[in-house]
């Protein structure tokens, strides 16, 4: 696996968008705020044309335009990373023009984003086996900066390899209207934890409050809605990626997913053979499935009755996708998960 080379102040961040841009506020506003962010850190930062863009059908222009931009800046021996503007909805139809052959020989440089832009990053690990940071898109940082946006940082210039997860998140029913509000803590992590049970094969059972729970693997995921409608297509290519990497740790979250289209998807991507080589699962805290009950189905048991058979632990409720603050996960990396209680860390090992 590929890691990419540390940032510098000085280096160059081109800002793209493959799915949504920022042509409305209160993204404008923090779009303008993180760029400004940016360049007091040192960077110079360089904007593509299709951030401001909103001439496309549910996404910033049309696809292949949007990855022209994408690939052109990737490709640009003067730019030495690329953050996304946006997640969205359709970027799936962005990757269908992007030319993963030519990413696979080009020279390694991060990418940065989430939710919608898992439909580039997920393929960049699997077919170009290059790592890349899951993490928040750029206007994320148009606001006060506190761990999280830290956090992110720190891996970008390799001043650290292991993040630390927070002891409260933000209710995702809670807005500010001030667009430089800083996070609204409301609600303390309480982690779930699952591992096998020894005394009953093929089941889980909880982990106790005091037991250290240590998984080791290389990091594999992203936004649960994309990876599903990626499979099968030429945009993946897990096979070949459970033969070169023996334990995989899935980290997986969802944005629309109800618990029902949670475990539709599991079944489906273990039908697939994808889940083989798993060492661990570590599921986001979900966004729509949040503290949601379907007929019996919640975001737990729509989890460990499609993988309990696998006999490997299965933790919830990380703090990663689309409830703040997250932990940047870099996928493609090795790494150690640590967990005990409700504290969690992601060491990786670049």
């Amino acid at each position: 696996m590929r890691i990419p080379e540390p940032l510098k102040p000085g280096d160059t961040i081109a800002i793209v968008a493959p799915s949504f841009g920022a042509t409305t506020d209160p993204y404008t506003f923090r779009f303008e705020e993180a760029v400004r962010q940016f360049k007091n850190r040192g960077y110079r930062v360089v904007i593509g044309d299709c951030c401001y863009k909103s001439d496309g059908l549910g996404i910033s222009t049309h696809p292949a335009t949007a990855a022209q931009e994408l690939m052109y800046y990737y490709m640009n021996p003067d730019i030495h990373a690329v953050f996304s503007c946006g997640g969205g909805e359709l970027m799936c139809e962005t990757v269908q023009y992007i030319d993963f052959e030519m990413l696979r020989s080009a020279p390694a440089k991060w990418f940065l984003g989430y939710s919608d832009n898992t439909n580039f990053i997920f393929p960049l690990v699997t077919l170009c086996n290059t790592a890349a940071l899951y993490g928040p898109n750029a206007p994320g940082f148009g606001k006060p900066w506190e761990q999280a946006e830290y956090y992110v940082w720190d891996i970008l210039e390799g001043k650290t390899d292991t993040v630390h997860g927070y002891e409260m998140f933000q209710n995702p029913d809670v807005e500010s209207e001030d667009p430089l509000s800083p996070y609204i803590l409301t609600d303390t992590k309480e982690l779930t934890v699952y591992v096998p049970d020894e005394k009953n094969p093929g089941t889980l059972k909880k982990l106790g409050d005091s037991e250290q729970l240590t998984i080791s693997g290389t990091i594999l995921g992203g936004c649960l809605d994309c990876i599903n409608g990626l499979s099968g297509t030429p945009f993946e290519n897990v096979k070949d990626f459970n033969l070169n990497h023996k334990n995989v740790i899935w980290t997986l979250e969802c944005c629309d997913y109800n618990p029902m289209d949670i475990r539709r998807a599991l079944w489906h991507l273990k039908q697939c053979g994808w889940f083989k080589n798993a060492s661990g699962f570590v599921f986001g805290r979900p966004l729509a499935a949040f503290r949601q009950e379907m007929m019996g189905v919640n975001q737990y048991n729509a989890v460990t009755g499609i993988l309990e058979d696998f006999g490997v632990p299965v933790i919830f409720d990380a703090d990663f996708g689309h409830i703040d603050p997250v932990m940047p996960l870099i996928i493609g990396a090795d790494a150690t998960v640590k967990v005990k209680g409700d504290d969690i860390s992601i060491k990786f090992n670049k």
